[in-house]
C-alpha cells in the first residue's frame, strides 16, 4: 500500500498539504545500507534524507541518493519491454507486451536446453540492488531448472579472503566505535566518495576526542584531503607498509606481547620473519619516506584506541588478499583489539544469520552443476574452454542488477560475446545501459521505492526493511515478478519458494532466522544485531577452533565466504602468497612498453554504473578524465586538457587528460564508471582491465593494470 494518498493536493483550499514521509533503506552496492526517510507528494518522491534515528546512518547520506527523485522520475527511464529488430547493438527496437516478452525468454531458454542441456542457460546478476529478495531470487529459478551456477567473484573475494584467513570470521569492531577512537586509520577506501557514514563517525572522534585521522591510499582523493596524516603509497604495496609497521612495533617494544601470547598463533615466528622488513625496506617499495613510516608506527604504538577501517579498494590487486591479511595483522601486533575504539573493521557479513533458503531455492541446488565465473564473462561468452569449465557454450541469459558490458573486465571480449547472434540475452533494467544496448530483449524494472524488500548492512549491523513507498509505473515489473512468471512458463512453479509474495518471503526469512517477524520489522524499521563488545573485539576468541588470530595464513585450505567451489579449485598463483604478513610481488608488472600503473577508482557521484544516467551526477563529474603527474606529462609532451590514448595488450581508449600532483609519478587514475558511450570511440575503461583470476579465491584486479599513454 502506498502513502501517496496522504500527500494529495487540497484544491478547495488551494494549499498543498505537507509531504508525507516514507521509510526505506538504500539498495545500492555500498556497505553503508543507509536507513532513509523519503519525502512523498502526490505519488512522487521528493528529497531523500538519512534517518536520524538510525545510529549508524545518523541522518547522513550521500548526495547522489539524496537526489534520487532525479533517477526514479528520469524521462529516459525504461517503461515498456523492447525487442531487438535489427543487428545487435544497432539501436533498433519495437515495443511488445509483457506476456509476449516473457514467452520469448522462456522459449529461448527451452531451445538452449534442447541443444546443449540445461547448463547452456546462465542467469547472470549482481548487486544493482542489495535487496535479498529482488537480488537473490534469480537463483531460485537457476536451481529449479539446473541452469549454470554463477561464481560471485567481481567484488569481495580478495578482501574477504584476506580478512578471513587471519580472523576466521567476517565481522569486527562495531563501526560506531570509530567515534570512541583516538586514532582512526582509513585504509584503502575513499570513504568521502563511497561510504560517507565512515566519515561521520571518524570526524566525530576528531571533534570530541581530538582523534587523528590517518588515510592510507594511492592518490590525494577527497578522503585524503580530510586526513591529519595522509600516506600516499604506490598501488599494491600496502603489505610492505603493514610489515614495516609491525617490524617497528617489535623493534621499539610497542608490540603487545601479552595480547599476542593469549590471542595469536605464532608471534615469535612473525617477529623473526619481520626482522628484515624495516622502514627502509618498505620505503623502497611503497614510495613513502622512512620518516612517514616511522611516524605512523610511533602513533600506533602510543595510541591504544586505534581503529582500522579497512576498505575494498586496496584489495583489488593481484596481491589484494595478502595485503588485507597484512593490514589486519597490525592491530593484533599492537594489541589494539583490547580497547574500546580500537581494533579493526571491514565487513559484518557473518553476523546476520539470515536464512535465504526459500528465496534462493537451495533445496534444488545440485553441486554437480558447473559454476561460471562472473568476472570472466568475456572468456565464457567467447568460448574459452577453461572459463566454460569444459562444458557447453552459453546460449541464453537473463541479466538482472548488473551491467557487464560496462563493469566487467576485458570489455572487448564481453562485448564480442554479447554480440553473438547465437546467444539470446534478456536484460531487466531501469535504463538502456551498455548491456541493454546489446540485448535481444529489454525488460523495464522497478526501482527500490516501488517494491518490498529486506536489506542487511555489511558495513554496519542493521537488518533493514525497504517497503514499497510509491506505485511503480504501470508497465514496469519487479525482479520477483519476472522470476515467478518464468518459473510458471518453464514448469517449475511448484518448487519451494515459488508462489510466494515478497512479503511472504521476507517473513519466512526472518522466522527461519529467529529474527522476529515481518510485523516486528515493520514496527521497528530496522533490527540492530551487533554482537557484544567481547565478540566484536574477538576477546572471546577469533573464528578458528583454537580462538587465535592467524599470523600464519593457510591460503591453500580456505573456508572464507565466496571460496571457489571444489570444481573450480583455487584461483591464480595461490602457492606464491606469503605465509606471514608481507608484500606479495604479484602485481601486473610495468615495463618499457607499459610504464604506468592504472587504478580505476570510484567517482563520488556514481556507484559502479548507476547514477551515470542522471544529469545531476554527470554534470558534477563533468567528463571521463585520466589524471597524470606533471613530470610524466612533461616527459611525454602532453598538455592539460588534451585528449590522450591509453592502452595495453587488451585494447585502448581515449579520454581527456588532467595534470595534477594528486597522483605519484608513474601512476594514473581514472575515476568512474562512465558509460562506454561517454568516451570517444565508445569503449570504456574496463577494456584495459584483465579478467585473469586473482589468488587464491578469484576476483577482478580493477586497480592493478599497467598501461601506456600517448597523445590521442
Amino acid at each position: 500500500m502506498t502513502i501517496a494518498a496522504l500527500a494529495r493536493y487540497d484544491g478547495a483550499m488551494n494549499i498543498a498539504l505537507p509531504a508525507a514521509t516514507g521509510h526505506s533503506a538504500c539498495p545500492h552496492d555500498c556497505p553503508s545500507t543507509c536507513a532513509l526517510d523519503v519525502e512523498v507528494l502526490d505519488g512522487r518522491i521528493g528529497r531523500v534524507r538519512g534517518a536520524p534515528g538510525n545510529s549508524y546512518t545518523a541522518g547522513v547520506i550521500c548526495a547522489k541518493v539524496a537526489r534520487y527523485a532525479e533517477r526514479i522520475h528520469h524521462p529516459g527511464r525504461l517503461l515498456t519491454p523492447r525487442q531487438r529488430t535489427g543487428a545487435k547493438g544497432g539501436g533498433n527496437w519495437r515495443e511488445i507486451g509483457w506476456d509476449d516478452a516473457l514467452d520469448l525468454v522462456a522459449e529461448a531458454f527451452v531451445k538452449a536446453e534442447v541443444r546443449h542441456g540445461s547448463q547452456a542457460v546462465w542467469p547472470y546478476y549482481y548487486a544493482g540492488t542489495m535487496g535479498l529478495v529482488q537480488r537473490d531470487g534469480i537463483n531460485r529459478l537457476r536451481h529449479a531448472k539446473r541452469y549454470s551456477n554463477q561464481f560471485d567473484s567481481i567484488c569481495t573475494n580478495m578482501a574477504w579472503t584476506g580478512w578471513h584467513v587471519g580472523a576466521g570470521r567476517l565481522s569486527g569492531v562495531d563501526p560506531r566505535e570509530m567515534a570512541e577512537a583516538d586514532c582512526v586509520v582509513i585504509w584503502g577506501t575513499n570513504a568521502v566518495a563511497t561510504q560517507v557514514n565512515v566519515m561521520t563517525h571518524a570526524t566525530r572522534a576528531r571533534k570530541e576526542r581530538g582523534a587523528a585521522i590517518v588515510v592510507v591510499d594511492i592518490y590525494d582523493n577527497a578522503t585524503m584531503k580530510q586526513a591529519d596524516i595522509a600516506l600516499k603509497l604506490l598501488p599494491g604495496t600496502d603489505g610492505a607498509l603493514a610489515a614495516a609497521l609491525m617490524h617497528c612495533a617489535f623493534r621499539d617494544g610497542t608490540a603487545d606481547r601479552a595480547y599476542m601470547a593469549g590471542f595469536t598463533d605464532d608471534p615469535a615466528g612473525l617477529e623473526a620473519h619481520l626482522v628484515t622488513r624495516t622502514p627502509e625496506w618498505a620505503a623502497g617499495i611503497t614510495g613513502l619516506s622512512v620518516a612517514e613510516i616511522e611516524a605512523f608506527a610511533a602513533l600506533l604504538g602510543r595510541t591504544p584506541r586505534t581503529f582500522f577501517r579497512l576498505g575494498y579498494g586496496f584489495t583489488r590487486q593481484r596481491n589484494g588478499a595478502a595485503s588485507m591479511h597484512a593490514a589486519l595483522s597490525v592491530p593484533a601486533v599492537y594489541g589494539h583489539w583490547r580497547h574500546r575504539g580500537g581494533g579493526a573493521f571491514h565487513s559484518n557479513s557473518d553476523i546476520f544469520g539470515l536464512d535465504k533458503s526459500l528465496v534462493m531455492g537451495t533445496a534444488d541446488r545440485d553441486p554437480a552443476i558447473r559454476h561460471l565465473d562472473q568476472s570472466r564473462i568475456g572468456p565464457v561468452l567467447t568460448g574459452d574452454a577453461g572459463a566454460l569449465q569444459n562444458g557447453p557454450p552459453v546460449l541464453a541469459m537473463l541479466i538482472q542488477n548488473t551491467n557487464p558490458a560496462n563493469v566487467a573486465p576485458e570489455q572487448r571480449l564481453v562485448r564480442e560475446g554479447l554480440a553473438r547472434e547465437d546467444l539470446f540475452v534478456a536484460v531487466h533494467e531501469h535504463f538502456m545501459t551498455d548491456t541493454a544496448d546489446l540485448a535481444d530483449l529489454v525488460l523495464p524494472a522497478t526501482m527500490f521505492l516501488e517494491h518490498d524488500d529486506i536489506y542487511r548492512g555489511g558495513g554496519q549491523s542493521h537488518i533493514l526493511l525497504g517497503p514499497k513507498v510509491v506505485d511503480a509505473p504501470p508497465t514496469v515489473r519487479t525482479n520477483h515478478f519476472v522470476v515467478e512468471e518464468l518459473a510458471r512458463r518453464l514448469g517449475v512453479a511448484d518448487r519451494p519458494g515459488f508462489g510466494m509474495t515478497e512479503r511472504d518471503l521476507i517473513d519466512d526469512m526472518l522466522r527461519r532466522s529467529r529474527r522476529g517477524t515481518l510485523a516486528d520489522l515493520e514496527a521497528g524499521r530496522w533490527l540492530d544485531v551487533q554482537p557484544s563488545f567481547e565478540d566484536a573485539h574477538f576477546l572471546n576468541g577469533f573464528g578458528w577452533k583454537d580462538g587465535r588470530y592467524r599470523f600464519r595464513a593457510d591460503w591453500l585450505n580456505l573456508s572464507a565466504p565466496n571460496t571457489p567451489p571444489p570444481s573450480m579449485g583455487l584461483q591464480g598463483p595461490a602457492s606464491a602468497l606469503p605465509v606471514f604478513p608481507d608484500h606479495a610481488a604479484l602485481e601486473e608488472r610495468t615495463d618499457v612498453e607499459h610504464p604506468f600503473r592504472l587504478a580505476t577508482s570510484p567517482a563520488r557521484q556514481f556507484l559502479n554504473s548507476s547514477f551515470a544516467e542522471t544529469d545531476g551526477s554527470r554534470s558534477r563529474e563533468k567528463r571521463p578524465e585520466l589524471t597524470m603527474h606533471g613530470e610524466d606529462a612533461a616527459r611525454l609532451g602532453l598538455a592539460d586538457d588534451a585528449v590522450v590514448e591509453i592502452g595495453n595488450r587488451r585494447g585502448s581508449l581515449r579520454m581527456a587528460l588532467r595534470i595534477s600532483d594528486t597522483v605519484r609519478p608513474g601512476v594514473v587514475i581514472h575515476e568512474g564508471l562512465w558509460p562506454n558511450s561517454a568516451f570517444p570511440g565508445g569503449e570504456g575503461i574496463n577494456t584495459l582491465v584483465g579478467a585473469d583470476s586473482v589468488a587464491p579465491a578469484g576476483g577482478a584486479a580493477f586497480h592493478d593494470t599497467t598501461v601506456w599513454v600517448r597523445a590521442g
